[in-house]
């Protein structure tokens, strides 16, 4: 409860300051918040150092004994999308990483972000933890191409995938808006603090209040890494995992594809691709939901993901 009134009076005082020029005082409350939010959840901040010689940060937590749950983050994204809704998976060992390029981790304009390299850097993070094995993955728009990326890879160590509103499955096609879109016009990199609130209520149907004096500390650092993120959305467009989800098929990994009805970034459409490429696996579709499940309906997601979770360990 004193958690819960020390978020209500963030919040609050956030509200109250009205600017959306991020200060040091907008800066610090902010970050409070974020703490609050991992601290509710059981999350530890920590990170690792890779073999390239790059910092993987990354959020750990919840049943250190249970089997571990690695969630990725969509493009423009950060550990903190899964934040919310740890508090709800806490039956799991959760491992939480800000990918390369993104969040606290290294940011090194010349690496390869394709899926294939995203996801080899994530298997060598849960090998020096040494849990690659029987490692379950959850994934968010790029995060989902990703992790189908991964599990192709290494088909014998994962016991199961959730793609939410999954990149990677080109073939349904785009909407109209995106047909002509370049890097330099991608309503998913951000130029300023402006486009920031618009992609805020274009990748969520009914967002949750964040007052925008919050969401423009955010975008500080998606406007700080503008030309990387135009390097990065690149690879992520012409990034096609289909191949690799026929790989998934064929090993029979238990899959749950979760789409929100009203996503605006990805056809809902694609579901019934990835359904066709991957006959075995649960589709579900979220009425009234938009790109991000797992932060717009954190308790039906959470829901969702345990029934599959106890449908595939009975």
């Amino acid at each position: 409860m004193h958690l819960k009134r020390l978020s209500l009076a963030i919040l609050f005082s956030l509200s109250l300051v009205g600017c959306t020029t991020p200060n040091p005082l907008t800066i610090a409350t902010t970050q409070k918040l974020v703490n609050f939010e991992r601290n509710k959840s059981s999350l530890e901040t920590k990170t690792m150092t890779l073999n390239s010689g790059d910092t993987l940060a990354y959020l750990e937590g919840g049943n250190l004994n249970g089997e571990p749950l690695l969630l990725i983050h969509g493009f423009g994204g950060n550990k903190d999308n899964f934040t919310r809704i740890a508090d709800k998976l806490g039956e799991y060992h959760l491992l939480i990483p800000d990918l390369l390029g993104f969040g606290n981790s290294s940011k090194p304009m010349d690496a390869d972000y394709s899926s294939d390299a995203q996801a080899l850097r994530l298997h060598e993070f849960l090998r020096q933890k040494n849990l690659n094995n029987g490692i379950h993955i959850g994934g968010n728009s790029m995060g989902g191409s990703i992790s189908v990326a991964y599990a192709a890879m290494f088909p014998k160590e994962v016991k199961s995938l959730w793609l939410l509103d999954s990149a990677g499955f080109w073939s349904a096609g785009l909407f109209e808006r995106y047909q002509n879109a370049t890097a330099d016009n991608n309503p998913l990199v951000i130029d300023n603090t402006k486009q920031y609130f618009a992609l805020y209520h274009l990748v969520m149907n009914k967002p949750p209040f964040i007052p925008k004096t919050v969401q423009a500390v955010f975008a500080q650092d998606n406007i700080k890494n503008r030309d990387l993120h135009r390097k990065i959305i690149e690879q992520v467009v012409t990034d096609n995992v289909e191949a690799r989800a026929k790989v998934v098929a064929a090993h029979q990994i238990p899959t749950l594809v979760v789409w929100g009805k009203e996503d605006k970034v990805i056809k809902p459409e694609t579901a019934y691709l990835m359904k066709q490429l991957m006959p075995h696996a649960k589709v579900l579709l979220m009425p009234d939901v938009g790109h991000v499940p797992m932060i717009e309906a954190v308790k039906q997601t959470a829901a969702d993901y345990q029934q599959f979770r106890a449908e595939i360990d009975r």
